[in-house]
């Protein structure tokens, strides 16, 4: 009979030192991501957004019929797109900070599903002919947009939100001359006044 032989188990090597190092580093910037606000919010490019609203009321006052007034309005939100998009990128290349990291991606995710909805619901009120509810619907949902999008923001964002909410709310009870007022003053003037706060609070 052969000798019993004791075995001694094979111990795994550990990882090298610097292959913890990186998992190390690569969790603490995960969960600063997930920490942090997003600051790639460009507060001169709301202050653009809200000077092109000014003038987009000024052409909207301007239109002889519902349509044409529609039409100003959904050409000045591409055009608030592009401004948007195009600054945020700027700012984020600027600060070294990926665009859509974690909270980025998170702000901008919050932000569509109220805009999509919005975009449906003018269609169908068009339809039903109840024009009048679009411009406070518009200023309520993007204003809803803006807060679940805020979260993940600097503290001015969900405070605009709000704001435009306020402003939407109103429009709806108010008479409908006074729809592109109120237009202005969200699109426009909140735009304007927490675009420049955020430029100076959180850099540019």
């Amino acid at each position: 009979m052969d000798p019993i032989r004791l075995v001694s188990p094979t111990q795994e090597q550990p990882p090298a030192l610097h292959e913890r190092a990186m998992d190390n580093l690569r969790y603490i910037r995960e969960t600063m991501e997930r920490a942090t606000a997003f600051t790639g919010i460009s507060g001169w490019g709301e202050v653009a957004i809200g000077i092109t609203a000014l003038l987009a009321s000024a052409f909207a006052a301007n239109q002889g019929s519902f349509k044409g007034w529609v039409s100003v309005w959904v050409a000045e939100g591409l055009v608030s797109l592009l401004i948007a998009g195009w600054s945020m990128d700027r700012k984020a290349r600027a600060a070294k900070m990926p665009l859509m990291s974690g909270p980025g991606r998170k702000a901008v995710f919050s932000l569509s599903p109220p805009l999509v909805a919005g975009a449906l619901l003018t269609l169908v009120l068009g339809r039903a002919h109840l024009t009048d509810a679009i411009p406070g619907l518009w200023l309520l949902l993007y204003g809803t947009g803006v807060i679940t999008g805020g979260m993940f923001s600097v503290p001015a964002v969900p405070i605009m939100g709000l704001c435009f909410m306020v402003l939407g709310a109103a429009a709806l009870f108010a008479p409908p001359e006074f729809a592109n007022w109120f237009m202005a003053a969200g699109f426009g003037g909140l735009h304007l006044v927490f675009g420049v706060i955020v430029a100076r609070r959180y850099g540019g």
